[in-house]
């Protein structure tokens, strides 16, 4: 299921303000992508801009290619709904639909998109997502309770079975662990270490271990003053970017003399 994803020359804007400049860049299929860098920097701005969910704030647009397997998620008459279900998203903060139950938060991608399954269907796709999210023996005998009453590092594993119900090539994680205690965490990044057999995976992290512990790849953007456009700086293997980056801003930050 997992794409290459091939960015080249992308410009990110919001109306007038130039938010990310001049990104090039391919992330090759079943890997793990970290985005590291400063606040501000852009970092979650262009993770947003590979499944268009940036674009829900109004005025803003891109300039350039974001191509999965060869396709232009930007292409003239691209539908923004059908890339989102095709790259899934899970953000900072878990975010269980609160009303639903464990059940019906896992379906409620799957029945957005107007498919219509089986009760058999159903069941087999919520068992399958949970667990895929390593979740199904934590939650099985309580799929009807709500979502909300489980824990926070269970609510964000729920959110990513949901992301996964759709059966995604693409997951974006934007800062996933923020909001998690350290046992949580550590689930979550076994989880992503699990789900790259899958699928490809973007993360944004601000934590410099779990850069260098779940990713294959690290990216690191930075920012030249405020209301400058972030900038991608350096991109290469992880151990590389932690152990012998080439630029010296990359080095300094990766080691915490900044940021």
């Amino acid at each position: 299921m997992s794409k290459r994803i091939e960015v080249d020359g992308l410009n990110v804007y919001y109306s007038k303000f130039k938010a990310v400049e001049g990104v090039d860049m391919t992330i090759e299929p079943r890997t793990v992508t970290a985005f590291i860098g400063p606040s501000g920097c852009g970092k979650s701005t262009f993770l947003r801009t590979l499944n268009r969910m940036h674009e829900v704030i109004p005025g803003a647009y891109v300039e350039g290619s974001v191509k999965i397997d060869g396709d232009d998620l930007y292409g003239q008459g691209v539908d923004p709904v059908l890339v989102r279900r095709q790259v899934g998203m899970v953000f900072q903060r878990p975010n269980p639909f609160p009303t639903m139950s464990i059940r019906d938060n896992v379906l409620a991608g799957v029945k957005l998109n107007n498919k219509r399954v089986s009760k058999s269907e159903s069941d087999d796709i919520v068992e399958r997502s949970l667990q895929g999210a390593n979740l199904w023996n934590e939650v099985k005998d309580r799929l009807e309770k709500p979502g909300m009453g489980l824990s926070g590092g269970q609510q964000q594993r729920l959110c990513i079975a949901r992301a996964i119900a759709v059966q995604p090539d693409v997951l974006l994680m934007d800062e996933p662990c923020s909001a998690l205690d350290p046992i949580s965490t550590l689930a979550i990044e076994d989880l992503i270490e699990e789900l790259k057999k899958e699928f490809t995976i973007v993360i944004v992290t601000h934590n410099m271990q779990q850069a260098s512990r779940v990713s294959d790849k690290t990216a690191f953007f930075n920012i030249a003053g405020t209301g400058a456009p972030g900038k991608l700086i350096e991109f290469d293997d992880t151990a590389t970017i932690f152990s012998n980056p080439s630029v010296q801003a990359t080095e300094d930050y990766v080691s915490g003399r900044f940021g």
